[in-house]
């Protein structure tokens, strides 16, 4: 079951975007639903969906073994909005869930055409060690990676090597003063980005 809010836009520009939450969240996230209002104000067909450990349980973070699970409900969304949108799709999400994404699109390069990645969590704060990129070398996927630069789960300069084993074309949109929460204000600056490098003209 996909459960989450859909967004339609006046006039459609023929590229839809799926966005998820972070493991403390839910679609409800002022973040998620500023970027809704600003992408369907620009022609996107939005779909913010609650992963399922979310649909599961109304708080507190995923469970162990809940991953795989919660990787199936955002390729559901995916197809969900291809019914909508078949040209272009991008997916992404907050943290946990664009991690999520990320791992997808690395075990299946096809599905979608970009991602969006909200406070990718590079390792656990103040476990630089614990690098969580071991998928990144499978990433065919063109990517957006928007990170705030006091983000205790990987500081710019963390995320800039980290992203050098990414063989796509990816880009790092660095947001000023900003921890691991992105501000909902963000979101227009966001738009401006996905336009100039997730597409193909980019």
């Amino acid at each position: 079951m996909v459960r989450g809010w859909l967004y339609e836009p006046v006039k459609a520009l023929g590229a839809g975007l799926v966005i998820t939450h972070g493991a403390g969240s839910n679609c409800q996230s002022p973040l998620l639903v500023a970027l809704a209002e600003v992408f369907t104000g620009a022609g996107f067909p939005v779909l913010r969906c609650d992963l399922p450990y979310r649909q599961e349980h109304s708080a507190g973070p995923p469970r162990a073994g809940s991953t795989e699970r919660d990787r199936d409900g955002l390729r559901r969304a995916v197809d969900a909005m291809r019914e909508i949108t078949p040209e272009f799709i991008l997916l992404g999400g907050h943290s946990y869930g664009g991690r999520q994404s990320t791992l997808l699109a690395a075990e299946f390069p096809d599905l979608v055409n970009g991602l969006l990645l909200l406070s990718y969590p590079l390792h656990p704060p103040r476990k630089p060690e614990q690098l969580r990129t071991r998928h990144f070398p499978e990433l065919r996927t063109p990517a957006l990676f928007v990170h705030g630069t006091r983000d205790p789960f990987g500081s710019g300069e963390e995320m800039q090597v980290a992203l050098a084993a990414i063989p796509a074309r990816h880009h790092l949109f660095l947001l000023e003063k900003m921890g691991h929460q992105l501000s909902p204000a963000a979101a227009p600056a966001i738009l401006r980005e996905t336009a100039c490098h997730l597409f193909p003209n980019a």
